[in-house]
């Protein structure tokens, strides 16, 4: 069993995090932009602005190194390849997306029309940013 390639579960995780960038601007602000708006309103809170995304921008980065470490660390049991990405990309998507928005869901934060379409939508995106995070992985020689 060889060491974990830091160097590459960096670079995928940087490959990974354009995915999930990517998902998430077109989801959030294409797909379900007016009902975040209206949903923000509801709450008296202020709309989104370029502080948050900047944030959020970072936050999916580090999402996308966190699914190539997770990856690489379970490659060794499960071998290379689309399947064990596509685990790596479940746990995380469970752990992260899945989690907050039933938990925001729950607490009655959001409506449940576009909770569940993100949430959906976050499964694929997940599974995506880790098939093309882990497709840049290469295991230490």
């Amino acid at each position: 069993m060889g060491k974990i390639n830091l160097g590459r579960v960096l670079l995928g995780g940087l490959v990974a995090g354009v995915v999930y960038n990517i998902g998430e601007a077109v989801l959030n602000m294409v797909v379900i932009g007016k009902e975040i708006e209206e949903m923000m309103k509801s709450m008296n809170l202020p709309a989104i602005g370029g502080e948050f995304i900047a944030k959020a921008t970072v936050l999916m980065f580090i999402v996308g190194i966190v699914t190539v470490y997770l990856y690489a660390a379970i490659r060794p049991r499960f071998g290379p390849g689309v399947k064990t990405a596509a685990c790596a990309g479940l746990i995380v998507w469970f752990l992260t997306f899945f989690y907050m928005g039933f938990m925001n869901l729950s607490m009655g934060l959001f409506t449940a029309g576009p909770t569940w379409l993100a949430i959906a939508w976050e499964l694929v995106q997940s599974v995506l940013a880790a098939i093309a995070g882990a497709w840049v992985y290469k295991e230490t020689e």
